[in-house]
């Protein structure tokens, strides 16, 4: 245990079992996906919301067996700190792949209030795609604001259903901090108050 684990109340969600939930979604993706694109396969577009997914889709990918494109697009609700500022910014969209026509899937680290997602699936929708499915590993929905709807065929895939505490690690931060645990964990509330 190191320095950062000392900030952390409990783990929530150990490596282990982070691994064998990617493991799974990845799997249904891999069938949900090989099932929808037998006409005319094309790559599935996998968009990573920065920088919070950035390790959930990683190791999502590596799992999932059908061709696949990766890019990303960064929106920020929080800042550097802890209280969201409500509706986020879509703070760069350098989507370098055309996803007019394809099947794209959304990967978030979280999905909370659904204000990000609630602005980043129209944005999609104005580029053309064809269906739009998210691939969330944590979801707060006692903390659900604003409801958001998928596009075409698209479904909706949460890896677990989260307590509202604040949480950090695999990704997850605290002003940048506590990201490059490997497990999911409660911070201590006087870490960030």
């Amino acid at each position: 245990m190191g320095a950062l684990d000392d900030d952390i109340e409990r783990v929530l969600f150990s490596e282990e079992e982070i691994s064998r939930r990617v493991a799974q979604l990845a799997s249904q993706i891999t069938l949900d996906f090989d099932k929808n694109n037998t006409e005319s396969p094309q790559p599935v577009v996998v968009v990573g919301v920065a920088t919070g997914a950035f390790m959930f889709l990683a190791d999502l990918v590596r799992n999932i067996k059908i061709p696949l494109a990766v890019d990303f697009i960064r929106a920020q609700s929080y800042g550097s700190g802890t209280v969201s500022s409500g509706a986020p910014t879509i703070s760069s969209d350098f989507l370098k792949l055309d996803i007019l026509g394809k099947h794209v899937l959304l990967v978030e680290d979280i999905v909370d209030t659904g204000n990000t997602l609630s602005s980043l699936i129209p944005h999609l929708k104005s580029k053309g795609a064809s269906s739009i499915s998210v691939c969330t590993l944590l979801d707060k929905p006692a903390r659900r604001k604003v409801n958001f709807e998928l596009v075409g065929e698209g479904k909706y895939y949460c890896g677990f259903e989260c307590p509202d505490h604040f949480v950090v690690g695999y990704g997850f931060d605290m002003a940048e901090l506590y990201r490059n645990l490997p497990y999911v964990g409660v911070l201590k509330p006087e870490m960030y108050k």
